[in-house]
């Protein structure tokens, strides 16, 4: 397994006492469609990961594959003047992770996370483990626990 990965699943075990079963795909699962695919799931059960900037401040938003984030509705939930998708530099200086790979939890930094509430649906849902070519599955309620996520209506 990819030391990123295995690092991720150690310090998901550390931190939060969870026991993951990350799966590898070589193929890649860079994009939700991807990552459905190669699972067997349906696009909505995909935890995308996306980092976002809000007034300057990095802010991880845990999205279903099968929306969009509106960066109007998340300014309104975040009370910022400003949000605009991160840049793959600023990606990896707020989570330590690369565009793609980026986990619902285990950052490097402590941006704050908000989660897609129509993930909380699903009985499991598929998150990436620290690259392109990673994911596991998780319990939504354990996804939110761990992340220290914020419910949030933020897709349109």
């Amino acid at each position: 397994m990819d030391e990123r990965a295995a690092e991720f699943g150690r310090q998901a075990t550390e931190r939060y006492g969870l026991q993951i079963d990350i799966e590898e795909f070589p193929e890649g699962t860079e994009t939700a469609a991807e990552a459905a695919d190669v699972v067997g799931c349906d696009l909505a059960q995909v935890a995308s990961s996306l980092v976002f900037v809000a007034d300057g401040t990095p802010v991880v938003v845990v999205t279903s594959g099968a929306n969009r984030v509106d960066e109007g509705r998340l300014a309104d939930v975040l009370d910022a003047a400003d949000v605009r998708m991160a840049d793959p530099e600023e990606v990896t200086e707020a989570t330590g992770y690369s565009v793609g790979g980026v986990p619902p939890f285990c950052h490097d930094g402590d941006p704050e996370v908000l989660i897609d509430e129509t993930l909380l649906s699903h009985e499991e849902v598929w998150a990436a483990a620290g690259t392109p070519e990673t994911l596991f599955p998780l319990a939504p309620d354990r996804l939110v626990e761990a992340a220290d996520a914020i419910p949030a209506d933020v897709t349109g």
